[in-house]
């Protein structure tokens, strides 16, 4: 079964944007943005999955403001765990297949190798916390659901490291930055483009299959040496390694959050590239 209809949330950032251009092929597409949807009101959630009738729901909108939300917990759970429970219960109801994206951020990141959907979550965060609450209630629901953990998410669109650093690289002759916490860096568009694959799949071997999968590149990095493959072999700004410790933030975050996404690959035969190769196709693209 292919979706007819496919309704999108936060079509404005990183990766709603991408998505609402790869899942175009798939279905007609119903896009949404905080702007036309607000996540923080339950009634008009139910009102647009209701008059949109989507087979398909893909909840890309989310609260990523991962410091302020230890000031804003009421809302940082609103939009990440009482919409996405919302959006499962409309699915439920209607028998559309919802896909929802979750975070590295549920893990406390004491782990030594790549955690699988199995391991434990131990979120450190407001963030985190708020996130893992969205995938319980999804789980909750009953509904057909595939929850897509990721990590690290950059585009050349939104707020992200990738143009974190590359503005700050204009501006400073140094950048000092953390080499202690370790991850996978994943481009939107190869996440919009993987879930486009499995939407390919058709609805019913997604339902057959729906839970819990992690979705990230291969091989794994530190922020600092992100930062050094963003910068290149420009002279300037020298990027300097500094501990966890010399960076303080409002949030905890995890010093190793690396997803393994085998049970994505065994299950449905998507795979993502590895992260070198998908920063020098989101940066070549940059330059066309």
């Amino acid at each position: 079964m292919t979706p007819r209809t496919i309704l999108i949330t936060g079509s404005a950032g990183q990766l709603g944007f991408e998505l609402t251009r790869a899942l175009a092929p798939h279905g007609n597409i119903a896009a949404f943005d905080h702007a036309t949807l607000d996540l923080g009101d339950a009634a008009a959630l139910v009102a647009a999955v209701r008059s949109v009738r989507p087979q398909l729901i893909v909840n890309a909108a989310a609260y990523t403001a991962v410091d302020r939300a230890e000031s804003e917990p009421e809302r940082a759970h609103a939009v990440n765990a009482t919409a996405p429970g919302i959006f499962a219960e409309e699915a439920r109801r209607s028998g559309a297949l919802l896909i929802h994206y979750s975070t590295d951020y549920v893990f406390d990141g004491t782990a030594s190798a790549p955690y699988t959907e199995d391991a434990a979550p131990a979120p450190l965060n407001v963030y985190g916390r708020s996130k893992l609450a969205g995938e319980r209630a999804i789980a909750a629901s009953g509904a057909a659901s595939l929850v897509l953990r990721t990590s690290w998410v950059y585009g050349l669109r939104g707020s992200n490291f990738l143009l974190t650093i590359r503005r700050l690289a204009a501006e400073r002759d140094e950048l000092r930055i953390v080499s202690d916490q370790f991850g996978v860096p994943n481009w939107s568009r190869a996440l919009a483009e993987a879930t486009a694959q499995l939407v390919s799949r058709g609805l019913s071997a997604l339902t057959e299959r729906a839970g819990l999968y992690h979705m990230s590149a291969t091989g794994s990095t530190s922020w600092f040496d992100f930062a050094r493959a963003i910068v290149g072999n420009a002279a300037r700004p020298r990027v300097v390694p500094i501990s966890t410790a010399d960076y303080l933030t409002a949030a905890r975050r995890p010093a190793y959050a690396v997803l393994s996404s085998a049970k994505l690959e065994r299950s449905f035969d998507v795979k993502l590239p590895d992260w070198h190769e998908l920063l020098t196709r989101c940066l070549q693209t940059a330059t066309h």
